[in-house]
C-alpha cells in the first residue's frame, strides 16, 4: 500500500542510520527500549539525537525521515545493527553471549583486516528455545520520533537469515527452522508497528542477490526460496503499510564487502517477485551499473536508486547527482523512481557533517531535475544562501 510516496513525483530520503553524535554516550545494553527511557540521562541523550537527525533531513528538504536507527549502540562496525534484535527477542541467553562462528555461507576476513574486528565483535547470545519478538518494542520507537516531525517517518530493520547466521543455535535442528522462527517473530512485531500507524516499514538486506556471489544460504537455500522468506516475513503489511525491501552489497564500518562491483542482473526477475511496494538499489557506489535492467525487470514497484555512496566521504556534487536522477529516468518513469542513498551513513567511519552535506546534495540534485520537469521544487534550507554567515560580494 502506498503512503509516503503515493503523491510525490521523485521522493527523497535516505535508507536508515546516521552518525552517532558524539556526545550520545549512553548505551542501552540488554534493556528494553521502555526501561532504557526510565533513565533521564538516556532519555535526553536518546530524544535530543533522534531531534538531531530529523532537523538535518527537514533543513536538507527531505520528503521521508528516518530516526537515524537512534536505538543501535555504539558497537564496532555497526555490530547492533544485528546484535540490536538477538539481545531483545525471546528464545536467546541474553545474559551469557558467546562469539558467533561464520556459518556457511558467510563472508570471512582474516587477521590484519578492518573487518575481522567486526567479526570480532560478533558476541552473541545463544539460541535456547523458541523464538519470539520478545521486547523489540519497535512501535514504540517509531513513535519516539514521529511525534517530533510531521514528515512520514520510517522504520527499517535487519532480515531473519542475517539473525540467523549470527548466532550459535541450541534449540532448532536445522538452520531454515531458525529462519523460519524469525521470519514468524519478526513479522509478529512489524505488524504491531504497522497497527501503530507507521507509512514505511523497511526489511533490510534480504540475501536473494548476494546468492549469485556468495552461494545459497546455509549452502541450501535458492534465490526463490530466500524470496519466499521475505514474503513471510512481511506476509500481510501491504494491506496496512507501504513495504520496502533494501538491497545492497554491504557496508560495515564504511568497507566494500567485496573486491568487485557485484551485478544484481541474476537476481532482478526473483526481486520483482517480493511483497514490497518499494525496491531499493545500491548504485552510486557500483557506477550507475544495471540501470537499464532494473528498469526492464522491476516493472510493478517503485524503485528507489541510490545516489548517495555510503563508502566514501566525498560528498557528491549536485549536478552529478542530477545527472544520475536524468540517466535513471531513461529506463525507470519519474512516477516510480525515488532518490535515497545507497545504504545507511551512521555503521562507523562516516562523520556527521559529511553525512549532513550528503543529504543535501541529494535534495540539491534532485531539485534540478525536478526543476526541468516542472515538478514543484523541495525546500533546502541547509542551502539558502540568505543564511550564510559569509558577506557575499556582488
Amino acid at each position: 500500500m502506498l503512503k509516503a510516496t503515493a503523491d510525490i513525483m521523485l521522493p527523497t530520503t535516505i535508507i536508515g542510520s546516521l552518525p552517532r553524535p558524539s556526545w550520545f554516550n549512553e548505551n542501552m545494553g540488554n534493556q528494553t527500549f521502555l526501561e532504557a527511557m526510565v533513565n533521564s540521562r538516556y532519555r535526553e541523550q536518546y530524544c535530543d539525537a533522534v531531534a538531531v537527525y530529523l532537523n538535518e533531513q527537514a533543513t536538507a528538504g527531505l520528503d521521508i525521515c528516518t530516526d537515524g536507527d537512534a536505538h543501535y549502540d555504539e558497537q564496532v562496525g555497526g555490530q547492533s545493527w544485528t546484535s540490536y534484535p538477538l539481545f531483545h527477542m525471546s528464545g536467546f541467553d541474553r545474559k551469557n553471549p558467546q562469539p558467533a562462528v561464520m556459518k556457511t555461507g558467510g563472508v570471512g576476513f582474516p587477521m590484519g583486516h578492518i573487518l575481522h574486528d567486526y567479526l570480532e565483535a560478533r558476541v552473541m547470545p545463544q539460541i535456547i528455545g523458541p523464538i519470539d519478538r520478545g521486547d523489540l518494542q519497535y512501535s514504540q520507537m517509531w513513535k519516539t520520533a514521529q511525534r517530533m516531525t510531521s514528515k512520514p517517518v520510517k522504520f527499517g530493520t535487519v532480515t531473519p537469515e542475517l539473525l540467523a547466521a549470527a548466532v550459535d543455535d541450541q534449540y532448532y535442528k536445522d538452520p531454515v527452522e531458525r529462519i523460519m522462527a524469525l521470519s514468524n517473530a519478526i513479522n509478529s512485531e512489524l505488524h504491531e508497528l504497522a497497527d501503530a500507524g507507521c507509512p514505511v516499514i523497511q526489511l533490510e538486506e534480504p540475501q536473494i542477490h548476494m546468492i549469485p556471489a556468495r552461494g545459497p544460504v546455509f549452502g541450501k537455500l535458492n534465490m526463490e526460496e530466500m524470496a519466499n522468506i521475505f514474503n513471510n516475513t512481511v506476509k500481510g503489511l501491504k494491506n496496512k503499510t507501504e513495504v520496502w525491501c533494501h538491497t545492497c552489497w554491504g557496508n560495515p564500518s564504511q568497507q566494500r564487502m567485496f573486491k568487485d562491483i557485484q551485478e544484481y542482473g541474476p537476481a532482478l526477475e526473483t526481486l520483482n517477485n517480493v511483497e514490497a511496494d518499494v525496491l531499493t538499489f545500491e548504485s552510486c557506489s557500483s557506477n550507475r551499473m544495471e540501470l537499464d535492467k532494473i528498469g526492464e525487470f522491476i516493472k510493478d514497484k517503485k524503485i528507489a536508486i541510490g545516489v548517495i555512496d555510503h563508502h566514501s566521504l566525498q560528498v557528491e556534487r549536485p549536478d552529478e547527482i542530477a545527472d544520475h536522477i536524468r540517466e535513471a529516468l531513461t529506463y525507470i518513469p519519474a512516477e516510480r523512481l525515488v532518490i535515497t542513498s545507497d545504504c545507511g551513513m551512521g555503521r562507523e567511519g562516516m562523520s556527521r557533517r559529511h553525512a549532513r552535506y550528503k543529504m543535501v546534495s541529494l535534495v540539491l540534485g534532485t531539485n534540478i531535475v525536478r526543476k526541468e520537469l516542472g515538478i514543484p521544487e523541495a525546500e533546502c534550507l541547509a542551502a539558502d544562501a540568505n543564511y550564510s554567515l559569509v558577506t557575499m560580494e556582488t
